[in-house]
């Protein structure tokens, strides 16, 4: 499958990767019919996807298992007038469903809005509203099902709700009956062009109502160099990637890249994040390769790791949020597995990352994904030196990458500012070293100016986290009526140093950063919590502790 698509599909460094990395694009292309079913044509019984879930309950399906399901998936759609252009929302969590019927979409041309489980009457109503959208599939459960049937009245553009499972309401269609009852499928003369809508996520920000960010029918080949290379899977791989379906991350390690590489995709469909649940799963089923965010190896590297069998892993990735060195080394010395990190956005595929070829440096992104040309400029467009923090950014006045967001849907504005005279602005500040590798700073929204000091939380974040009291923490700026700002540490604490919580730790660790980091960087203020806010996603919400510190 690869070399449909790659004109050399092995690299053996970075100068290779830069020189020879060249992705060919169909015109038009389908990831439903032009992978998916040409897998089940060519290898029939080749393995697809193992899912379990935390009832015990267990399925091993093959392409030809993914060709079937999703074009009787397609055809019950298309019987509900679900056809090219439309827009329908997924909020399916793990569910198998979920794979059945963004596939099926895609295969009928339409547009996949997929949506995490927590949303509220008021944030479907948002979504439904702002997208015109036509279709809501959702797992068939009353704290979801009562939220979607809630906010129909005001959604005049919904026509169906459809419902996997058994606690239907009586407003809601049942996809399994649909499915079961559905006439063989016929595939649309002409589904979709390359720059039709294929895939699209509502993102918050740290102001306004989410955005609506757009990605074309090519976006799938974009992820390419997330699976085949990143994490580095073969056609024997057996991946894990532990993410919501309603979060980027899931289409990044759960299904496009993955399959072009021919891998067999893991998912453990479960209700309560458990580390000792994870480390079973990779145990019993044999996963060979494992993609999580920080926060899922702090938690694991606080297990006892010897009491699992984990010599099936081959390689791991990390990404979501900046890798802590502290928690690269304690993975590696726990398992001889190095973290190999990555970095993008929901605007795009992978755009810096760690490849097999090359050496790690803990804390560090790696370097640029070729496909991109990234680069760092400060406040006056100045590309930045060795050494110098600059807004990553990505510039398109050659072309525009493939894996890059076609748009902020329905928001001319927010695209402009975000992507104008030829750059697209992440947002995002690092520096690079002398070798070219990129060190994440923060948002340019979290970085702390105090008394003249810019002060990037993950450097911050990195010294604490050398610390045994600390579990996870999290770096923001308060205000300061001498500096500006001072920093502030909200902490959680390790089950062993709960009970010592207090001053004379506070100074205990404010004098560790003061060690590890330059002085003037300590946390003047610091908190101890039960736990971080955090996204779906897994990423910690900086903005609500800033915003806490204000009311």
């Amino acid at each position: 499958m690869l070399d449909r698509f790659l004109t050399q599909t092995t690299f053996t460094s970075q100068e290779d990767f830069k020189k020879n990395l060249r992705i060919r694009v169909p015109e038009p292309f389908n990831f439903g019919y032009d992978v998916v079913d040409v897998w089940a044509a060519e290898e029939p019984d080749k393995k697809a996807l193992l899912w379990t879930n935390d009832h015990g309950e267990c399925h091993q399906y093959t392409f030809a298992d993914m060709k079937a399901q999703s074009d009787r998936t397609a055809s019950y759609f298309q019987s509900l007038g679900i056809g090219r252009g439309d827009m329908v929302m997924l909020i399916l969590k793990r569910r198998i469903e979920f794979w059945f019927s963004i596939i099926a979409l895609h295969k009928l041309g339409a547009t996949v809005i997929p949506a995490t489980h927590l949303l509220t009457k008021k944030d479907i109503v948002y979504r439904c509203q702002a997208a015109t959208i036509k279709m809501i599939v959702c797992a068939g459960e009353p704290v979801i099902t009562t939220h979607v049937a809630e906010a129909l009245p005001c959604s005049p553009s919904v026509e169906h709700v459809v419902s996997v499972g058994h606690d239907v309401q009586a407003v809601l269609l049942d996809n399994h009956q649909g499915v079961a009852q559905a006439a063989s499928f016929v595939r649309p003369e002409h589904p979709n062009n390359n720059d039709d809508i294929s895939l699209m996520y509502f993102t918050s920000g740290t102001t306004g109502e989410p955005k609506m960010v757009a990605h074309d029918f090519t976006y799938p080949l974009g992820h390419i160099v997330t699976g085949a290379l990143w994490h580095n899977l073969h056609p024997g791989s057996l991946h894990l990637t532990i993410a919501d379906t309603g979060w980027g991350k899931a289409v990044w390690g759960k299904l496009y890249g993955q399959w072009i590489a021919g891998a067999n995709i893991f998912v453990y469909d479960h209700e309560k994040f458990t580390p000792a649940d994870i480390l079973q799963k990779i145990q019993d089923y044999r996963v060979t390769s494992l993609c999580a965010p920080p926060t899922i190896f702090r938690f694991l590297i606080h297990e006892d790791l010897t009491k699992y069998d984990l010599s099936s892993l081959e390689y791991c990735t990390i990404a979501g949020e900046a890798l802590n060195p502290a928690v690269y080394d304690t993975f590696k010395q726990l398992t001889g597995i190095r973290l190999m990190e990555g970095f993008g956005q929901t605007e795009t595929t992978l755009t810096v990352a760690t490849m097999p070829w090359m050496e790690p440096k803990p804390g560090s992104m790696g370097l640029p994904n070729p496909q991109y040309d990234v680069d760092l400029i400060d406040a006056d467009g100045r590309s930045v030196e060795a050494g110098e923090q600059g807004q990553i950014v990505i510039r398109t006045d050659r072309s525009k990458p493939l894996g890059l967001f076609k748009e902020y849907y329905r928001d001319a504005e927010r695209t402009h500012e975000a992507w104008h005279d030829g750059i697209y602005y992440t947002g995002d500040v690092a520096w690079k070293d002398e070798d070219g590798y990129l060190w994440f700073v923060g948002r340019a929204d979290d970085v702390i100016k105090s008394s003249g000091y810019r002060i990037g939380p993950f450097e911050v974040e990195s010294a604490l986290m050398t610390h045994p009291a600390v579990v996870e923490c999290a770096i923001t700026g308060v205000p300061d009526e001498i500096r500006g700002q001072v920093v502030k540490a909200t902490i959680v604490l390790s089950k062993e140093y709960k009970s010592k919580a207090g001053d004379e730790l506070v100074k205990e660790l404010q004098n560790h950063v003061k060690r590890v980091t330059a002085p003037y960087k300590y946390p003047r203020v610091v908190e101890f919590v039960d736990e971080l806010p955090k996204t779906i996603s897994g990423k910690i919400r900086r903005v609500e502790i800033r915003n806490n510190d204000k009311n």
